[in-house]
This record gives C-alpha cells, sequence and structure tokens, in this order.
C-alpha cells in the first residue's frame, strides 16, 4: 500500500493480511485519520468504490481487490498511527530480544523486570519499543497480542501486521496455543504430575493487584508436572496454563503450598531460598507453539533462561535436557472397548429417557371410554334414532 498526494484519487491494493475484513475496518487500520463519518458519506456517494463497484461500510473486501480513495478526508483531530522516538538504547535493547522474526510475527524473549505494557508512572516496557521493528515508515506498527507479567521472562509473541494481529488472538482466547512455563518453585508438591483447578479472584483490598483462589472467581486451571528436585528444598516444574487469568501460575503455586521462588507478593519470605539462588522470580515463559497464517508448520520458538535463573540451575545440579521434551497432555485415543462401552452408555441413557416420554403422555393422554358396540343395550342404531334393538322381537 502506497499513499498519493493528500489531493489526489488514491488507489490501494488489498493485501492478504486484509483478506475478509470490513471496508470501514481497512480504513481504520491503514487511514485512521479518516473518520467513519467521512468513510460513509464516501460510500454514500459512491466515491469510495471497490475494483470499480460501489461498496458500504461494512462490505468485505477480498486479497488483489483494489480500492479507491478520494481526495481529502483528513481530520485534523484523528491522529495518525502514533510514533515514539527512541533512543540509540531503546532501539539496540528492541532488537536484542528477538529470537525469531517473519512478514507475520516477532518474537522476543522479554527480560525479567521490563513490563509488557505501561501503566501509572511506568515508562520503559515493550510497547513503547514496538515502532524499533518497523522497516519503513509506511508500515504498519507491530502490536502486542497477550501478556506476560513485568516479573516474567521468555517467549512474548509480537504481531508485525494488523491481519496477523486478528489471527494470533483468535489463537489465544480460543486456547489453540501451547504455552509451556518452566518454575522453580519452594519444596516438591506431592504428587508428580496433576491437575491445579482453583477458581481466580481479585483479592480484596490489594487494589486488583493480587489474585486469590474463591471458588466464586473465574474459572482457572494449570497442568503441571514435576521434572526434577533438588532433594526436599525446591522442585523444578513445567506449567501449562489451559486459561488465561492474572497471575495464574503465581496464584496456583502458591494455593496448592509451592510459591515460586523469588516470588515475594504471591509466596513472601517462603518465597526466598538462601545460598545462592537469586531473589529474583523464577517463571520464564520457555517454549510457545502456535498456528501461523500461510504456513502448514506451526510456530514453535524456545526462549532460553535468563541469566539469574540459569545460574540457579546450575548451582541445584538440574539437568536441563531433561525439559527439552514437553509433556503430551492430549488424552489417549478410546479403544474399541471404550467406544462400545460408551455406546452402551448411551443407549441405555436414551431408553431411559424415552420411558419417561412415555409415561408422560400416558398420564397426559387419559384413554377414552370405548362406545358400546351396535347390537347391545344402550347402543343407538342407525343415523341415531334409538337404541339398535328397539321393536325387535
Amino acid at each position: 500500500m502506497s499513499p498519493n498526494d493528500q489531493n489526489d484519487v488514491r488507489t490501494y491494493k488489498v493485501d492478504a493480511d486484509d483478506d475478509g475484513i470490513r471496508l470501514d475496518r481497512w480504513f481504520k487500520r491503514h487511514l485512521p485519520q479518516i473518520g467513519f463519518a467521512t468513510v460513509s458519506r464516501w460510500a454514500r456517494t459512491g466515491q469510495v468504490r471497490v475494483d470499480g463497484g460501489r461498496a458500504k461500510p461494512e462490505d468485505r473486501i477480498a486479497a488483489g481487490q483494489e480500492i479507491r480513495v478520494p481526495p481529502g478526508g483528513r481530520d485534523p483531530k484523528r491522529k495518525g498511527p502514533r510514533r515514539v522516538e527512541l533512543t540509540e538504547d531503546e532501539k539496540s535493547q528492541a532488537q536484542d530480544m528477538v529470537i525469531h522474526r517473519d512478514r507475520a510475527a516477532i518474537v522476543l524473549n522479554k527480560p525479567p523486570g521490563l513490563a509488557t505494557q505501561g501503566g501509572t508512572g511506568m515508562t520503559k516496557h515493550v510497547d513503547r519499543l514496538l515502532d524499533a521493528y518497523r522497516d519503513e515508515e509506511d508500515d504498519p506498527r507491530p502490536r502486542l497480542v497477550h501478556r506476560l507479567d513485568k516479573d516474567t521472562s521468555g517467549v512474548l509473541l509480537i504481531a508485525a501486521t494488523p491481519g496477523s494481529a486478528s489471527y494470533f488472538s483468535r489463537r489465544f482466547s480460543g486456547r489453540s496455543a501451547t504455552k509451556v512455563y518452566w518454575a522453580l518453585v519452594v519444596g516438591v508438591p506431592e504428587e508428580k504430575e496433576g491437575m491445579i483447578d482453583a477458581p481466580l479472584a481479585k483479592q480484596p483490598g490489594s487494589h486488583g493487584e493480587k489474585m486469590h483462589h474463591d471458588p466464586e472467581g473465574q474459572p482457572a486451571k494449570t497442568r503441571y508436572r514435576v521434572i526434577e528436585r533438588a532433594g526436599n528444598k525446591a522442585a523444578w516444574v513445567e506449567l501449562h496454563p489451559l486459561t488465561g487469568r492474572t497471575h495464574q501460575l503465581r496464584a496456583h503455586m502458591e494455593a496448592i503450598g509451592h510459591p515460586i521462588v523469588g516470588d515475594g507478593k504471591y509466596g513472601g519470605s517462603d518465597a526466598m531460598l538462601t545460598g545462592q539462588v537469586s531473589r529474583k522470580m523464577h517463571l520464564h515463559a520457555r517454549r510457545l507453539i502456535i498456528d501461523h497464517p500461510g504456513r502448514k508448520e506451526k510456530l514453535d520458538v524456545v526462549a532460553p533462561l535468563p541469566d539469574h535463573f540459569a545460574q540457579t540451575m546450575t548451582s541445584l545440579g538440574f539437568d536441563l535436557s531433561l525439559g527439552e521434551e514437553i509433556m503430551d497432555w492430549s488424552p489417549p485415543a478410546p479403544t474399541k472397548e471404550t467406544k462400545k462401552a460408551k455406546a452402551r452408555a448411551h443407549a441405555k441413557q436414551y431408553r431411559k429417557a424415552r420411558r419417561g416420554e412415555r409415561r408422560s403422555r400416558v398420564t397426559s393422554n387419559p384413554v377414552k371410554k370405548k362406545k358400546p358396540a351396535r347390537g347391545k343395550p344402550g347402543a343407538k342404531g342407525p343415523k341415531g334414532k334409538g337404541p339398535a334393538n328397539k321393536g325387535r322381537r
């Protein structure tokens, strides 16, 4: 897409990333300075056209089509994509985090201590650095599609285009992405592997900055397995969040009595180990496996451990190769016996339901009294002229 002078008619070709989106959405992505009211007026008067034909704002566009945009339309109150002036150090930091890049995705290894997004009084965060990944001035600004806590390190996926942002967001919201975390926890869970099913809610009095287990909270599930242990002192665990609640992994490990090492917010002083173990949090987004737009194979990226985590693992004598193969959490394929048992149970349940249905039908439709047969006392004769046997000898 290459815009011409503001005073000329402009023609844009629809990219593959914009295939299937609404026309008004296309304007919002690529010409945000043009308001919706202007787009609607242009469509109503036939000034904006798709492949030479009139189009409505709600019409879907397809890759390869050409959009005619009339002159003007700039709204001085509306701003285009935000530009951030970055220092050379910030640009260098942004590039140093990249562990994978293609036309749809930029994958970072976020260091601990760097927030994903800004907040009150917070000026250093990943979102601020995203302009460092734009090759050309007119390139769309990359977008965040998921989050990591400030003190959590590891894989952070950035969408390179608006189309890939929509694609990846659907995979995360649909829970089809596989996210693998490594954590060092205090003590050793009694069960070597299992499911933590503990609803979470914001803890009262924490201003929404801390979660706790609450039966009335939002559903939250995490699968875990112990990879290796350091006596009874600590355990290296693999975590798979099946839901995406705030601080889910941290709150879940604290809920089962094994807070993550260095997590003072949830474990307090009990989360700190003595010796050569760093007081920084030991939670790392190790691996991400997710569908990729335009590819048959999935995007599969692994992030190396940060220095403090790697040093702790070495000091405790853990063998990192033990965690390279992630556990397969998919349920086993049903056997023939299982399928037959399931079918029998279904048939039994169906018959039981039908019996109840038949009983209710009998109760609601009682049997009508039978009319007496002709020729018997009380039976009417032909055409209702009295008893059938009247006058007969």
